[in-house]
């Protein structure tokens, strides 16, 4: 109950936040960094708790923005109304994928594959249309704000949605087949457990939380097109976190996130907005990371302590 105790007290400190800084720039942070926490726990259910790599979230990111910003734009249909089904496509999405892939036995490199193949399907697909901005109407019953707390207030929520998973995984029945699919499908299914269920049902949650991401995205910068909604950026944001963090941790894509949150920042001051440095600053922070902390930051804390008197 220790870690369920230390999310309830984090997500509590997180939402006092804005009663102590008003500084739009400090929240915009906090706003980015627990965005790119819940796309980290959504591919660390699949990849760090089930052992399959996906190279491809952004399908099911650029299916839960589209398909909010679309019922919105083209249907007047209320934004908050339009979250629970962004979920829905998105996990509907991972279902397809995780149906195709998981029943022809596809794993390793060969999957990861198959889910960047699909995320650049849906982004040729996407490219055929335009860009969809949202209406503004600056009312909390829409889903808009006029400061940055209630936005801190819905990702927040969505990220203790992420954390609570996780803390779930970590201590249920399911969570224990889906890592022992993890460790070794033969010896799972020889024990008796599903690996086809158990690896479907892990992507068609992870690709529902991260189409939640895709909503909020919309909501927060009212606009979406092919190239944000399905372009490699959100699939490599969202798999840095956990790799970073720490893989099948609760608290790995909080501690990754913050730090390529902040490493972000420092890039952005020293180099300004110059076009692709983010993505190689990531791959050179991926490979030091793989070489050198494979259990990432968390790892490196509990190695620390371990040698503390």
């Amino acid at each position: 109950m220790k870690t369920l105790y230390a999310i309830l007290v984090l997500c509590g400190a997180v939402a006092l936040l804005p009663a102590f800084v008003s500084s739009g720039v400090v929240l915009n942070l906090v706003i980015m960094t627990l965005y790119a926490t819940l796309l980290g726990q959504a591919w660390n259910i699949l990849a760090g708790f089930g052992g399959q790599y996906s190279f491809g979230h952004a399908a099911f990111f650029g299916t839960g923005a589209y398909a909010s910003a679309a019922l919105q734009v083209h249907f007047g249909v209320n934004a908050w109304l339009c979250l629970p089904f962004a979920i829905v496509c998105g996990a509907a999405v991972g279902a397809l994928v995780g149906a195709l892939s998981f029943r022809y036995g596809l794993r390793g490199s060969y999957f990861a594959l198959v889910t960047l193949a699909f995320a650049e399907v849906f982004r040729i697909l996407a490219s055929g249309g335009v860009g969809l901005l949202v209406p503004l109407k600056s009312s909390a019953l829409d889903f808009q704000f006029q400061g940055k707390a209630g936005f801190l207030y819905v990702i927040l929520a969505l990220t203790l949605a992420g954390f609570l998973l996780s803390w779930w995984l970590k201590h249920s029945r399911y969570g224990a087949w889906l890592t022992a699919v993890r460790d070794n499908e033969d010896s799972a299914a020889a024990l008796g457990v599903d690996v086809f269920r158990v690896k479907l049902q892990a992507i068609v949650i992870s690709a529902g939380l991260t189409a939640a991401g895709g909503a909020f995205y919309v909501q927060y910068f009212q606009y979406i097109d092919p190239h944000l909604a399905y372009g490699p950026a959100v699939s490599v944001e969202a798999l840095l976190g956990p790799i970073v963090g720490g893989l099948g941790t609760v608290f790995g894509p909080l501690l990754g996130a913050a730090a390529l949150k902040l490493l972000g920042e420092l890039t952005r001051n020293l180099m300004g907005d110059a076009p692709g440095v983010s993505l190689m600053i990531y791959g050179a922070v991926l490979i030091a990371m793989v070489t050198f902390l494979p259990r990432g930051i968390g790892g490196l804390f509990q190695r620390l302590a371990a040698k503390a008197p």
